[in-house]
């Protein structure tokens, strides 16, 4: 198998003045920048005694200096930890202090609301944004990163050539990337991911959907978000795909802009994205001709121009559109299918960087998620009709949760599965069919997960709540509350209560996973032997 970084090594030499990173209507790097970047970085980690294995914290809006800081860790062998943006302040200061995290990059509003108390071990944060020194408490660090560039142009006085370019790969099985699950309890799962794990992922998506010279993409999902990161960032951008960033969420009609300046050869999103395309445009476009479908050949040539309409929506040179983290509907999938849409159907998770496993649309079961990208099993006496736990392993799997033997004592089985947590059956062909899940995540449409037992937690402390529940309705989150309300309250704060706990909770929540609604139960939830609410008597 081919490191990734080799590729990347490669790929600088070859392409040294074409660009590498670009933010949409600002800021551009070539692949020459790129690698005088990473040097400098390499030279910063020196001076400042900081070593590999150090853990370095990236927690800010996507931009392409936030992939230049990547690839300054992540190339000189310091280990990376990618946080949410929207994760909320309390978060990330727990986060980056759990990581170990010796250097945040974050942004300049976000420091402001972070205490470096509760982050012992971090030696100075930088912005992302301009380069900055926005706080140390190790005067050597701050030196050495005042006087990177000095000191490269002192060793490069005229500057970085190709063949100077030249990146370690001796390290497949030594640690890459902490990416943090969850981030509103006091129990943090960070993935542990090696360096073979995004190679893998590398090799795997040069088989199933490669670049071609003069390809580019644009980021949409966070880079602290597995898909994000590794598919839309890392694989196509070490393949020399020029990668443009939105930075915050863009607007439907600010995207297809984008799409239409930028042209990309891959879309990555997740189903409600495109459900929500196809009930706004193409289903409508459809019912309007659906009357002169039993004219011969009528059908096919309706359809043709719709794929044709859709793929010049997002500039016209989509190849491939990449859904992750939910199955889609059944009948957008069957309309999909039908107008044949080069789209694909997945399943993965962040443990499993990111794919489990994977198929295209011509050859895919209507109703499954693919078939294996390495090895999958079923926990059931009859994997074909009788569900059990998805388990599956390979070189793409997490090797465990960082600081956290529970998790891991729980994760994985006794001969070296992961458990997925995930319900399935599997056909002859491989073929994975996920009938439910043990885990009660909920995907929004920005690509996050969202854990309701977190919101529950935080819930748990607001007033008047005995116990909580939060389910997913139409893309909205909304908190079931069997209150304690005293029998002298009056009507006008009886009225109020939902609304102040629902106030109450959203100001300890990250902007992704804010409850919309809070509903009032007249009776406790009810509940199994074990005293768990039974969550699926309440979606």
């Amino acid at each position: 198998m081919k490191h990734y970084l080799k590729q990347l090594e490669e790929t600088i030499h070859g392409k040294w003045n074409q660009k590498a990173l670009c933010d949409y209507q600002g800021d551009s790097f070539t692949y020459a920048d790129l690698a005088t970047s990473i040097e400098q970085f390499r030279i910063f980690l020196n001076d400042a005694g900081i070593t590999k294995r150090n853990k370095i914290a990236i927690c800010a809006r996507n931009c392409a200096r936030w992939a230049m800081t990547f690839w300054g860790i992540n190339v000189n062998g310091c280990v990376a930890v990618p946080l949410l943006a929207e994760f909320h302040p309390n978060s990330v200061s727990a986060l980056t202090n759990h990581s170990d995290s010796v250097i945040l990059f974050t942004e300049e509003d976000m420091w402001a609301k972070l205490s470096p108390e509760r982050m012992p071990m971090l030696r100075a944060a930088i912005n992302v944004k301009d380069n900055r020194m926005l706080w140390h408490r190790d005067d050597k660090v701050a030196k050495a990163w005042k006087n990177r560039e000095k000191v490269f142009n002192v060793r490069h006085p005229h500057g970085l050539s190709p063949n100077q370019v030249s990146y370690s790969t001796n390290n497949m099985d030594k640690l890459a990337i902490i990416n943090y699950t969850s981030g509103t309890t006091g129990n943090p799962k960070g993935v542990m991911l090696t360096y073979g794990a995004l190679s893998d992922l590398d090799e795997f998506a040069n088989g199933e959907f490669p670049s071609n010279p003069g390809d580019t993409i644009v980021s949409m999902l966070p880079m602290a978000h597995m898909y994000g990161l590794a598919i839309e960032f890392i694989h196509p951008n070490v393949d020399g795909v020029a990668v443009y960033y939105l930075g915050k969420t863009p607007s439907p009609t600010t995207l297809l802009k984008a799409m239409q300046d930028v042209k990309p050869y891959m879309v990555v999103t997740v189903p409600l994205v495109m459900e929500k395309i196809f009930a706004k445009s193409i289903q409508p476009s459809l019912e309007k001709l659906q009357r002169y479908f039993s004219i011969p050949y009528a059908k096919k040539v309706i359809y043709k121009i719709v794929r044709k309409k859709i793929l010049s929506a997002f500039g016209g040179r989509v190849r491939c559109f990449i859904m992750g983290g939910a199955p889609l509907r059944p009948d957008v999938e069957q309309c999909f299918r039908e107008i044949r849409l080069p789209f694909t159907v997945g399943y993965g998770m962040t443990e499993a960087c990111p794919l489990i496993s994977w198929e295209w649309w011509e050859d895919f079961v209507p109703g499954s998620c693919g078939k294996p990208v390495h090895e999958v099993r079923i926990d059931s006496e009859d994997p074909k009709n009788v569900a059990g736990e998805i388990q599956a392993r390979g070189q793409n799997i997490t090797v465990g949760y960082y600081k956290n033997p529970e998790a891991n004592a729980v994760s994985f089985t006794d001969d070296g599965w992961f458990r997925t947590g995930d319900l399935g059956t599997m056909d002859e062909e491989g073929n994975i069919f996920i009938r439910g899940r043990i885990k009660s995540m909920i995907l929004n449409s920005s690509g996050q997960n969202i854990y309701p037992e977190e919101l529950e937690a935080v819930l748990s402390g607001c007033p008047y709540v005995v116990e909580s529940l939060v389910v997913d309705r139409n893309g909205k989150l909304v908190a079931l509350v069997y209150p304690d309300i005293p029998d002298d309250l009056d009507e006008e704060t009886r009225k109020g209560i939902p609304e102040l706990i629902r106030t109450t909770a959203n100001k300890s929540l990250p902007s992704y996973s804010k409850i919309n609604k809070v509903e009032l139960m007249e009776s406790p939830f009810e509940k199994t032997p074990k005293m768990s609410i039974k969550r699926f008597l309440y979606k």
